[in-house]
C-alpha cells in the first residue's frame, strides 16, 4: 500500500500527518494494521478499511504532552506538513528523548505499583476484580521494561523482541510478569475463548471497529502457532481497554464476566495476593535503581 496517498484517501490534507506503528518501523506481521496520526487537535482513534488494509487513524495535538503518546511518536515519518509545525514538534521530541523515555519508565512503574496496590487490597477482601488488577499491574512492569530497554511498545510483537533482549537482572523480571499472565496457559483453545471476549469487550468499550484489528491479529498468530505472543497481545489490548473505564468499571459488574475469559484469570485469591506481593517488591526496587541512576 502507498501510505503517501493516505491523507488523501481519508480527507486529512488540512492537517500534518504521519505515519507510525510497526510498519513504519518494518516489524510488523502482514496482518498488522498502518499506523497513521492526525495532528488535529482532537483524540481518541477510528479504524478504516482501504482496499482490505485496516488503518488505524489517532488523532493528536502538535502540544501534546503525555509520554506515553509522546514516546509512539517519536519516530513518526511525515507525510503531509505545509508548514512544518509537525518536523518541529518530532524535533523538540528527539532533543528530549531521554527525558520522555525516563518519565515513560517511572511513570509506568509507578502505575504498575498502584494497580498492585489495588489487587492486594481487593484480594483480602475477596473483591472478584482483584486478578484483573494484578494482571494491568504487570503489563505496566512489562511496559517499563521496555522504556528501559530503548524499546517502544508494540503489544504483537513484545514478545518476540523480549526473547532477543540481553539477559541481565533487570531483564529477568520478564519472567515474573510473564508468570504472573500465565503466559504458559497459551493453547488454542484457551485464546479461542479469549479473542470471543476480548473482542466482545472492545465492542463495548471503544465500539470503534477495533475489534476487526483484535480479529485480524488473533487469526495471523494462530496460524503461524504465535501462541504466546498472541496470549500476550491480548491481554495487553484488554489491559488498554480497562484503563479507559478504570473509574467506572466497578458500577458495571458483568464486565467481571467477560474479564474472566478475556484476560484468563485466577480465581484463588491467596494466589492472587501472593503475586501482588511479588510485583510490588520488584517495582519498588526498580523505582529505587532509577531513583540512584539519576
Amino acid at each position: 500500500m502507498d501510505v503517501g496517498k493516505l491523507p488523501e484517501l481519508l480527507s486529512l490534507s488540512g492537517h500534518p500527518v504521519g505515519f507510525g506503528g510497526c510498519r513504519n518501523a518494518g516489524t510488523n506481521f502482514d496482518c498488522c494494521e498502518y499506523n497513521i496520526s492526525v495532528f488535529d487537535d482532537k483524540s481518541g482513534e477510528s479504524i478504516h478499511d482501504i482496499s482490505g488494509n485496516l488503518i488505524k487513524l489517532h488523532h493528536c495535538s502538535l502540544s501534546e504532552s503525555n509520554v506515553l503518546i509522546l514516546t509512539q511518536l517519536e519516530n513518526l515519518t511525515i507525510l503531509h506538513d505545509e508548514q512544518w509545525k509537525l518536523r518541529m514538534f518530532l524535533a523538540q521530541i528527539k532533543e528530549k528523548k531521554e527525558k520522555i523515555s525516563n518519565s515513560f519508565t517511572q511513570s509506568c512503574l509507578v502505575d504498575a505499583g498502584i494497580f498492585a496496590n489495588k489487587s492486594r487490597e481487593e484480594a483480602k477482601s475477596n473483591e472478584p476484580f482483584a486478578a484483573v488488577w494484578v494482571k494491568c499491574a504487570s503489563y505496566f512492569l512489562a511496559d517499563a521494561l521496555f522504556s528501559i530497554n530503548s524499546k517502544r511498545p508494540s503489544p504483537a510483537h513484545m514478545m518476540e523482541i523480549t526473547r532477543n533482549l540481553k539477559k541481565n537482572e533487570i531483564n529477568q523480571t520478564f519472567s515474573l510478569v510473564h508468570q504472573i499472565l500465565g503466559i504458559e496457559r497459551a493453547s488454542t483453545s484457551v485464546l479461542a475463548r479469549m479473542v470471543k471476549s476480548t473482542v466482545g469487550f472492545s465492542d463495548m468499550v471503544e465500539n470503534n471497529g477495533n475489534s476487526k484489528i483484535i480479529k485480524r491479529k488473533y487469526d495471523y498468530m494462530v496460524e503461524n502457532s504465535l501462541l504466546s505472543d498472541c496470549y500476550f497481545y491480548l491481554g495487553y489490548i484488554n489491559r488498554n481497554n480497562i484503563i479507559k473505564i478504570k473509574n467506572q468499571i466497578h458500577k458495571n459488574p458483568e464486565y467481571i464476566h467477560v474479564l474472566k475469559v478475556a484476560l484468563d484469570i485466577e480465581s484463588d485469591h491467596l494466589i492472587v495476593d501472593k503475586q501482588a506481593n511479588a510485583l510490588l517488591q520488584r517495582i519498588n526496587e526498580l523505582l529505587v535503581d532509577i531513583k540512584d541512576k539519576k
